[in-house]
């Protein structure tokens, strides 16, 4: 098995520190809201990962952790008028709801950073032992980034060029303007913990750092996140734990690509963000799943109307493939798919690869349907057994399948008016609109084609 590693840039051949066990940590959500389409790209992709370690015969530790103690959740708690307990129980609770639904598995572990006070206590004052880190007369407590020799390893920068990034604070208590937070003086009326230097709490960087070694030790296999997470958290996590315990603090960094929409970067500002519950309010959870599925990890993902409707549309020719054929029966016949799943996979989690497998087997499990009958319940399971690998094809294929014959309940009728609304928006040059409507009338199956002799229309079934 071979891994990407954002450390050396380079794929590896994965030997996790101790045969037949992985150790993986992966940052969690921040909760103080609900979670959105970047964080299910996160969820997805390493649930993905540990289904297949765990495929492979690995006993894996899956860690991801939960920040409920940060300054989102300090705003947004005093907006709502509610207490930072009720809003972060609120969001898990959420988040949690929106995992099930996308099929995600629970972590081995999940630590809260408010259940780690005394790790994090614990951990600065080591680092201000070993002279990495300094408190300041008003309370806080910071590192020293130039003390640490290996600091902008993980993203190959240089110290120079990042004092004159934009992402340096500005802080008169600093020594230096890199340095950055690990215990933050409380304000008045501000959730706050004892510690040596004053009631306060911890910044997020040394909360990643305490929660995952205090889980997994000090040195472990892999270390995932969001890729917007390498610089400056993970650059931090690095700084932070190595200088603390003098090891190696991780030997695998993994992360996954970006989600876009539409071509452009999600952000609130362009109104294109999405919560994982509004996306699954319109559509299938696999379908969802299988979008983020379907790229490789690393690769960004588009999300838009039209690839979701492929997504539907995999889904549905795999479904159609199973339907009314006994997918219960085990064993009794070789296939070189399995092998063919696993060269795919062992390459980097490769699976859009893993896919085009799946795809030839449902092809084969087509023809034995009349070539060779008997053949036909077997590779049905082994598809079904596979797809689960990636956390796909469980649902019984007469219920997905009805699912998806209702989503193109439309009458013609009604796609006549649409299409002649569209008609009026483009002579009216609201190009918007008619482009909206070729969206709306394509999450329900409805594909239109344009041509000189006017606007025809197919629905995509199964």
């Amino acid at each position: 098995m071979h891994i990407y590693n954002t450390l050396t840039r380079r794929k590896e051949a994965f030997t996790p520190i101790e045969p037949g066990r992985v150790s993986m940590y992966v940052c969690g959500m921040t909760v103080y809201d609900y979670c959105h389409l970047g964080h299910a790209r996160v969820m997805v992709a390493f649930d993905v990962i540990t289904r297949y370690l765990r495929h492979r015969g690995f006993d894996v530790t899956y860690v991801r952790n939960i920040t409920d103690i940060d300054d989102k959740i300090l705003k947004r708690a005093e907006e709502n008028d509610e207490s930072i307990a009720s809003l972060t129980e609120r969001m898990i609770d959420a988040m949690h709801e929106d995992e099930a639904r996308l099929g995600v598995l629970p972590p081995s572990r999940e630590p809260r950073a408010t259940g780690h006070i005394d790790e994090i206590v614990a951990m600065i004052e080591t680092l201000i032992d070993k002279g990495f880190a300094y408190a300041v007369d008003n309370g806080d407590v910071y590192y020293r980034v130039r003390r640490f020799e290996g600091y902008g390893k993980l993203n190959n920068r240089q110290l120079d060029d990042m004092r004159a990034g934009s992402r340096v604070e500005i802080d008169t208590h600093k020594e230096d303007p890199l340095d950055f937070v690990l215990w933050k003086a409380a304000k008045p009326g501000e959730a706050h913990w004892a510690s040596p230097w004053g009631d306060g709490r911890p910044g997020w960087h040394i909360e990643c750092s305490a929660m995952s070694t205090c889980c997994l030790g000090n040195t472990f296999d892999i270390h995932g996140g969001g890729p917007d997470l390498t610089f400056p958290h993970h650059e931090n996590e690095i700084a932070q734990s190595e200088a603390a315990t003098g090891q190696t603090y991780v030997n695998t960094w993994m992360h996954a690509g970006a989600v876009r929409v539409d071509q452009e970067k999600m952000s609130k500002s362009l109104g294109n963000f999405f919560t994982i519950r509004e996306v699954l309010e319109e559509h299938d959870p696999e379908v969802v799943r299988y979008l983020l599925v379907a790229s490789h990890y690393r690769s960004p993902i588009n999300y838009s109307v039209s690839s979701l409707l492929e997504a539907r549309k995999s889904l549905i020719r795999f479904y159609t493939a199973l339907e009314g054929v006994d997918a219960e029966a085990r064993g009794g016949v070789e296939t070189p798919y399995a092998a063919r799943f696993e060269q795919a996979m062992d390459d980097d989690f490769n699976t859009p690869e893993a896919l085009a497998v799946l795809f030839d087997l449902a092809r084969e499990v087509n023809r034995s349907r009349t070539d060779a009958p008997e053949r036909a319940p077997l590779l049905a399971s082994e598809l079904v057994r596979l797809g689960g690998v990636l956390g796909l094809l469980q649902q019984p294929p007469e219920a997905f399948l009805k699912g998806a014959s209702a989503k193109a309940a439309i009458s013609g009728a009604d796609i006549e008016m649409k299409i002649a609304e569209r008609q009026q928006a483009k002579t009216d040059k609201d190009f918007a609109r008619a482009d909206a409507i070729r969206d709306e009338l394509a999450a329900l199956g409805v594909v239109l084609k344009d041509s000189r002799e006017g606007t025809t229309w197919v629905i995509e079934t199964p």
